[in-house]
């Protein structure tokens, strides 16, 4: 728990798309501090979808989400990037006003790596707007970036201290789904680097020990999400 003025105080879930085919939800997250700062975690998939992609769908855009709770994309101060995957990176270029924080290590692979060439246009941003780290980082009292590598290099997971629910792990991509949160089982199949998943997956697992932490929320759950409050509801 933190009591900081410029720390977190808000939690906001937000569905953006989903992977019809399994019926996967495509989540960000929006962040609000007690003196009025705006953070978001991800900005969803694009506005409009490339030619030919049929993976993913969109539902309601992350600027209409933030509309519902009363907030114009220039509100927006940082935005947490956790890897530069369509569905997550996809909306960057809308936050013409924020800065955007992620791992130095992604970034560095995403300039010539094909992988995130459909999104460039977005998450391309000039270099004087983006902050690059490297590893485990307190962006703020009561909110961390996790180096969690193996989805994709550099890709990083976020806790959050909130005042009355304490803190909340997000494992996005390093963690997909809840029977993939074990020290036993072998790791997701659909994350190329499986040796660096398996590191990422034991040092949040150990974090979440550590610190106690009461809610997991994994990246792409479905069974969890229907479980969750979401926008225009919060946690606090």
């Amino acid at each position: 728990m933190t009591t900081n003025q410029n720390a977190p105080n808000r939690l906001y879930l937000m569905q953006v798309g989903i992977m019809p085919e399994y019926e996967i939800p495509l989540v960000c997250y929006l962040v609000q501090t007690g003196d009025g700062r705006n953070i978001l975690i991800d900005s969803g998939l694009p506005e409009v979808m490339p030619e030919g992609e049929s993976e993913f769908e969109n539902e309601r855009d992350v600027v209409a989400q933030l509309a519902g709770i009363g907030l114009k994309a220039d509100d927006i101060d940082t935005v947490i990037s956790t890897h530069y995957d369509i569905d997550h990176a996809g909306r960057h270029g809308a936050f013409t006003k924020a800065h955007y924080v992620l791992q130095r290590a992604h970034h560095l692979d995403a300039a010539t790596n094909p992988r995130y060439a459909g999104t460039r246009h977005q998450w391309d941003q000039p270099i004087e707007r983006i902050r690059l780290v490297d590893g485990d980082t307190e962006l703020l009292p009561g909110l961390e970036l996790i180096e969690t590598s193996g989805h994709v290099p550099g890709h990083q997971s976020v806790l959050v201290r909130l005042p009355k629910t304490g803190a909340i792990l997000l494992t996005v991509d390093a963690v997909a789904f809840a029977a993939g949160f074990t020290r036993d089982e072998p790791a997701d199949g659909g994350n190329p680097d499986a040796k660096a998943t398996r590191v990422s997956i034991i040092k949040l697992l150990d974090l979440v020990d550590r610190e106690h932490i009461g809610l997991v929320i994994f990246g792409h759950d479905k069974e969890q999400w229907a479980t969750l409050k979401k926008a225009p509801e919060y946690y606090e």
